[in-house]
This record gives C-alpha cells, sequence and structure tokens, in this order.
C-alpha cells in the first residue's frame, strides 16, 4: 500500500459530497458497461460488475443510470464500444504511475495523456517500465481510530486476508484478488466500517516525497484522474497526510 490508497479514499469521499458529480457518475457508467459486455448483465454471476454496482452505490448514482449503463454493456441499448488500455509512466521525483482508460480513441488518448505528464512534471513511458512495481491485489481500505487496530488486524486474518499494513491514518487489508469481496463480506458482518474495496494495482515498494515534489506528483495524479477516458490511476508515491490533505482541498 502507499500514500496513493489515502489519496483514493480522499477522492472517495469529496466524491459523496459534491453537488456536481457528473464526471464520476461517466467513469463508472463507463466501468458499468464495460464489465455487463465482457462478463454479462447479472451481478450476481459477474464479480467485476458487482463490485462496479457498489461503488456505484458508494456515490449515490442513481439507480435508473446504473440499470441503464448495465442495458447499454449487456447489448439492450446502443452505445460506443470503448476499448480498455493501460499506459505507464514517471512522476517527478521518480514515482512510478500506471493509469487504466477506457476509450474510443486510442491515438487521441495517448497524446492526451502525454501532454498532461509532460505538462505536470512527469514523462509517459513504454509499456512495462513500471508495470514491474506493482502487483494485482484486493485493497480493503479502513480509517484509523474509528475501530481498535488489535480487533481490525485479528478479524482480517481470521477472513483470510494476505496482508495488514498500517500507515499514519489508513489500515489496508490486503487480500487475493478473487477473496476480495469474500473478505469484505466477513469484515462487515463483524460491524467494521470500510472506506473502501477494490481490486487495484498496489505498489510493491514506494518512493518517499516531500516539499515541491510531493505536491507536483499529486497535481499530476490529479490532472490524470479528471482526464475522461481515464478510469484509475496507480501510483507508488509515499506522502505525508497533512500535504494530501492540503492538496485534496485544491
Amino acid at each position: 500500500m502507499s500514500g496513493h490508497s489515502k489519496w483514493s479514499t480522499i477522492k472517495r469521499k469529496k466524491g459523496k459530497t459534491d453537488a456536481v458529480r457528473g464526471k464520476l457518475f461517466s467513469k463508472i457508467s463507463r466501468e458499468l458497461m464495460t464489465a455487463a459486455r465482457v462478463g454479462g448483465g447479472d451481478p450476481a454471476a459477474n464479480p467485476r460488475l458487482r463490485l462496479a454496482v457498489e461503488k456505484a452505490k458508494e456515490v449515490n448514482m442513481p439507480n435508473d443510470n446504473i440499470k441503464r449503463a448495465i442495458s447499454k454493456g449487456a447489448g439492450g441499448g446502443e452505445g460506443v464500444e470503448l476499448e480498455e488500455a493501460t499506459y505507464e509512466g514517471y512522476g517527478p521525483g521518480g514515482v512510478a504511475i500506471m493509469i487504466d482508460v477506457m476509450t474510443d480513441n486510442r491515438n487521441r488518448t495517448l497524446n492526451d495523456l502525454r501532454a498532461i505528464f509532460t505538462k505536470n512534471g512527469g514523462n509517459l513511458g513504454e509499456a512495462g517500465c513500471v508495470s514491474w512495481v506493482f502487483k494485482r491485489r484486493g485493497l480493503i481500505s479502513i480509517e484509523k481510530g474509528k475501530v481498535p487496530e488489535d480487533k481490525i488486524v485479528g478479524v482480517a486474518i481470521d477472513a483470510g486476508a494476505d496482508d495488514i499494513e498500517i500507515e499514519e491514518s489508513m489500515i489496508g487489508v490486503v487480500t487475493d484478488p478473487g477473496k476480495l469481496e469474500e473478505i469484505r463480506d466477513k469484515l462487515l458482518e463483524k460491524k467494521l466500517e470500510l472506506a473502501g474495496a477494490e481490486v487495484t494495482m498496489v505498489p510493491q515498494s514506494t518512493v518517499k516525497l516531500t516539499g515541491p515534489d510531493a505536491h507536483k506528483v499529486l497535481k499530476l495524479v490529479s490532472a490524470l484522474e479528471e482526464y475522461d477516458d481515464v478510469q484509475s490511476v496507480h501510483a507508488n508515491f509515499d506522502i505525508p497526510d497533512e500535504i494530501i490533505e492540503e492538496e485534496s482541498k485544491s
């Protein structure tokens, strides 16, 4: 886990309270459509779609919007077929960054991402340049202070978690991707309040940053997340909570 987990949690909370959620709904709709197209429109038989539906509900996306997106993806409506792709690069301070996109025009997306990296002091790299830093894992995030740490650790281990990582303000429960839902449900059964649960790319090593480079990296990540074609951004920065909190308010 890394400081990026804290950043993602803050962004998720902001998505719940912001008056304008159109961009967030658009990204989730794309994930719903693609998940339904790839694995079918029944969430009970499609784990990826189940997680997408839960993410939509977390941010209070209307049920009609959810159903409409699933219907389009499963073939019940017309829509542009989106292509999934992953891009890799470096941010200020040598931070490794992976970007998952859904696009109907890869050339446009590639050029736009390159421009975002350049503008914010980073470099878009070749395929494979940073993917070795990350591993696909299930990650459940819990805010520290709401539940005793020893209870979280005990419940997570009993539930079958692979690892528990404790940071300044967050506890990360790391799981096998295929066991994410099962372990999440066991945590919920114990009345633990979760900040998020997702299949993501977890960094195996991190880069500690402070000062100007820390602010620059967060601005780059934010700019990437704001780009319409980007679904998710993974980075291996380790930045103090106070800097993350400061940038999240800008």
